[in-house]
């Protein structure tokens, strides 16, 4: 997909939403999340209207986000490997509550990973895939950068709602709208696939009410594991199978890709970026621990891509999103 422009640029003017950021001396930048208007959502009435305004007929309608690598992205030199170090984990969380989902084998269609979908700076709707990762508030959502934000020069997507196992227009466990969004400031600034991993804060909702992780669960998270896994597993919502409808896996080794980015073999295309790259994925609960996020490839359907090197970046991130949440 190299020199191919994401389908989602920076053409319209900025609308009467400047999104005021916030940047850490880490390397991570946060935004409160806003409806295309303008609005902070800020409270549960704003988050209803955001889930209210994806109707079924604008979320069939919406635009699987290219997952190729646009001009301008940046990484370090190919022959780069970034310096690493201690290795450290997050574990999955179960739910809280029994949601009566009827999913035995979860191989393909796990409860904590779903669609999300968001407006564009243009107006339009777009899509992405992201899961829900378990932490001690229990708020947070992973996915890729450039399932927030269009990166350099670009903007924030507003509107952004999460379906986990969103299935042919099916939301078994409701939806639920992000409170802040995050992302590395390498990612907001420079395009840098390196860093194009984000975390969003979810607004309580789904059938319940409750957080996110209470109701489906959460994936754990690795840093520092290294760039050759023997086994990963790939969750998402490609369009080049079943149209983005419902979940599709791959399962490959990784290896290193260059700059700070590890591969993997995988025929998923649009629609997949910001879906997990687990380990030890366990089909009977349908959680693991995510190790990287589909960002990008070099030719769509080539039967490979890429993601982000999940090494302190990540934890940081993590912590920052963690700091950022309400209980």
């Amino acid at each position: 997909m190299a020199g191919m422009a994401l389908a989602l640029v920076v053409t319209a003017p900025a609308v009467a939403q400047a999104k005021p950021t916030k940047a850490d001396r880490n390397g991570n930048t946060t935004t409160v999340a806003r409806t295309s208007d303008g609005r902070a959502i800020t409270n549960e009435a704003i988050a209803k209207e955001v889930a209210a305004f994806w109707t079924p007929e604008r979320m069939a309608s919406a635009v699987d986000l290219d997952l190729a690598k646009p001009a301008g992205a940046t990484e370090a030199p190919s022959g780069v490997s970034k310096p690493g170090g201690p290795a450290g984990s997050v574990a999955p969380m179960q739910p809280s509550v029994a949601s009566g989902d009827d999913v035995g084998t979860q191989l393909n269609e796990s409860a904590v990973v779903g669609k999300v979908y968001f407006t564009t700076p243009g107006g339009g709707g777009a899509s992405c895939s992201a899961s829900a990762v378990g932490s001690a508030k229990r708020r947070l959502v992973m996915t890729a950068g450039h399932c927030v934000h269009q990166g350099a020069g670009g903007q924030w997507y507003s509107n952004w709602q999460f379906v986990p196992r969103y299935r042919d227009g099916a939301r078994p466990f409701g939806t639920f709208v992000a409170y802040t969004l995050t992302a590395r400031t390498a990612w907001i600034n420079s395009s840098s696939f390196d860093e194009d991993m984000a975390i969003a804060i979810m607004h309580n909702g789904g059938n319940w009410g409750l957080k996110v992780v209470d109701t489906v669960g959460g994936h754990g998270l690795r840093w520092n594991w290294g760039y050759n896994i023997s086994l990963m597993t790939a969750l998402g919502y490609p369009s080049n199978l079943g149209g983005g409808e419902s979940q599709y896996y791959c399962q490959s080794g990784t290896w290193h890709a260059g700059g700070q980015q590890i591969r993997m073999w995988c025929n998923m295309t649009y629609g997949s970026s910001g879906g997990p790259w687990l380990q030890e994925y366990n089909d009977a609960n349908g959680l693991g621990y995510i190790n990287s996020v589909v960002s990008h490839g070099d030719n769509p359907g080539n039967g490979q891509f890429d993601g982000p090197y999940f090494d302190d970046d990540i934890k940081s991130l993590y912590d920052f999103a963690e700091g950022l949440s309400p209980a």
